[in-house]
């Protein structure tokens, strides 16, 4: 049987940190308010100019780094973001042009913070059918450009940043399964107003904001991600404790604490950067998995469980051997 398994992982993340102490000067917020409810400490945040491409492009290459291959190798290009540089192109596109990659499929991908799943799960089916050879997998976000700074309740949670991955075909073990799924009927507990056919706001106040119910958004992520991890287990016929590492999507320390829990895990299997990096959206599961895997904690042929919760709704998990 053939698998797509993960040759090489890299990340980037933007200079400037945002602690909680600098936003307690521009916002009615309190550090002790912002860790005991979400478990940040700091964010990252993308410099003027400083664009989602830029983040993914410096991810790319250090996955690519880290697998050995140049970009004359890549066939297949996906990104997962929800921040494009541009309407059109893709950031895909632009991405797959500064790295000379040019002549492969390039696409985005916009599930949110589900993005970088979605995005692994399509490249994952090209590569175990024979049509990718190698395919590289971004989740890149620049969120912090549509953020209400003056609402404390979604201000404090998001980051930029940017992680990657190669995908290869192997005869070894890699990704298990992906599983997606998606509720558009929740779209009111996380959603931004404004879009081209829908079209723009101007009004002083309103612009490209961020909106969230999210006491109902906690309750409804925690379900679904206890949800998935499930599935994923199940459709692999593996029990809990088989699973080394928990890779979850960084949103809120709560929720990541639940999730473990339900799965039976101990906080020590479980990779956190929330802490450090906020929500980044779809960067947060491969800027952790990266983390993880270059400080040796993640090894070869562990057994890992990646999901992630966004705005849609999107949830979605994959499971499989590093």
């Amino acid at each position: 049987m053939l698998y797509s398994r993960i040759a090489g992982t890299g990340s980037y993340l933007p200079d400037r940190v945002l602690s909680n102490a600098d936003l307690e000067r521009i916002v009615d917020t309190t550090d002790a308010w912002i860790q005991e409810r979400t478990g940040i400490r700091q964010r990252h945040v993308a410099a003027d100019g400083q664009t989602t491409a830029d983040l993914a492009e410096m991810a790319a290459l250090r996955a690519m780094e880290a697998a050995g291959v140049t970009a004359a190798d890549i066939d297949m290009l996906v990104v997962g973001t929800t921040t494009p540089d541009l309407i059109f192109p893709s950031t895909a596109c632009l991405v797959q042009a500064r790295l000379g990659a040019n002549g492969c499929a390039a696409f985005d991908v916009n599930a949110a913070c589900s993005g970088f799943i979605y995005a692994l799960s399509m490249a994952d089916k090209f590569v175990r059918s024979g049509q990718s050879k190698c395919a590289l997998v971004i989740g890149a976000e620049t969120l912090t450009r549509m953020i209400d700074w003056t609402d404390r309740g979604t201000c404090v949670l998001f980051g930029d940043g940017a992680g990657a991955v190669v995908l290869k075909p192997s005869e070894e073990t890699g990704i298990l399964s992906t599983h997606l799924h998606a509720d558009g009927g929740y779209k009111e507990l996380l959603f931004n107003p404004v879009g081209v056919s829908a079209g723009f706001i101007d009004e002083p106040g309103h612009g490209v904001k961020v909106k969230m119910i999210g006491n109902e958004l906690f309750k409804v992520a925690v379900r679904a991600l206890a949800r998935t991890a499930e599935e994923a287990l199940a459709a692999n016929e593996l029990p809990q404790e088989a699973l080394d590492w928990l890779v979850p999507h960084q949103a809120n320390l709560r929720i990541i604490t639940a999730t473990a829990r339900h799965l039976g895990l101990p906080m020590e299997r479980v990779i956190v950067t929330v802490d450090r990096h906020g929500n980044t959206s779809s960067g947060s599961v491969p800027l952790a998995l990266d983390e993880a895997v270059r400080d040796g904690r993640i090894q070869r042929g562990q057994l890992l469980l990646m999901e992630a919760f966004g705005g849609g709704i999107t949830w979605g998990s994959a499971l499989l051997r590093y």
